[in-house]
């Protein structure tokens, strides 16, 4: 009998830059008592999939905000351009065969999110990577270029990414649209590779890094979930609507 090949191990690694452009310091600034990235922390925490979490930052007060609430840190460059080379450089030299990049301002993220996110590179050992997304039905929504947009093939796998309304409702079908949600999961030597190729054409067009592994030919699988999307704090306005979602309702 052929032996059963063992599981690829599954890193978790959340890039935590202090130098946020729209909001200095946003991984530290407190929620509910705590630093945004220690609620992120936690919430990782609780995705079954994930042997492993490291938090990557290139500052010296996420590294030690950090370690007061027991996360492992690691250090990288300063350098780089984008949380996806910063999780790169992180799980370089891990015994990881799966890394997921947990964004650090997301501090409602759902922990079983992450678990059906990884499932299909699980199932799959040819797939290269993948990504989430939801249905998307306000209408207002769907115009917004802040909330970027994914259509599929009949696979589940990317055809595109855009931040204008795809597809386009010519006849009005009432065909779903889907909201991209930035959560990743790579093959390790996939993403190795990724984060060492050049920017490409539609990538710098729309400003969506994903649009360079599909311009190179590569397959995104795209998992759909429902539920509550969280909130992504970019913004002044994002975190206080972050500080009112986590605090305790009022009594009459």
């Amino acid at each position: 009998m052929t032996p059963r090949a063992e599981a690829p191990t599954v890193l978790g690694v959340i890039p935590a830059r202090y130098a946020s452009t729209r909001l200095p310091g946003k991984v530290l600034r407190d929620i509910a008592g705590r630093p945004m990235i220690e609620h992120v922390w936690r919430r990782a925490m609780r995705a079954t999939c994930l042997d492993r979490v490291l938090i990557a930052t290139d500052d010296e007060r996420v590294r030690k905000a950090c370690l007061s609430f027991g996360a492992e840190t690691v250090m990288t460059s300063p350098a780089h351009a984008s949380g996806t080379d910063r999780v790169a450089e992180a799980a370089t030299g891990t015994d990881a065969g799966i890394v997921v990049n947990v964004q650090g301002d997301e501090p409602l993220l759902n922990p079983d999110w992450i678990d059906q996110l990884v499932a299909p590179l699980q199932a799959d050992p040819s797939l290269p990577m993948a990504t989430l997304a939801t249905p998307l039905t306000d209408p207002h929504a769907v115009q917004d270029p802040h909330m970027v947009k994914v259509v599929t093939d009949l696979s589940g796998n990317a055809m595109y990414f855009s931040r204008h309304p795809i597809p386009y409702q010519r006849h009005h079908t009432g065909t779903t649209h889907l909201q991209h949600i930035g959560l990743y999961a790579y093959r390790a030597p996939f993403l190795t590779h990724f984060a060492q190729t050049a920017p490409t054409p539609l990538e710098e067009a729309e400003g969506l890094e994903q649009l360079r592994a599909l311009q190179h030919g590569h397959r995104i699988r795209v998992v759909t979930v429902t539920g509550d999307s969280g909130i992504g704090v970019d913004t002044p306005a994002d975190l206080k609507r972050a500080r009112r979602l986590f605090a305790p309702p009022q009594r009459s």
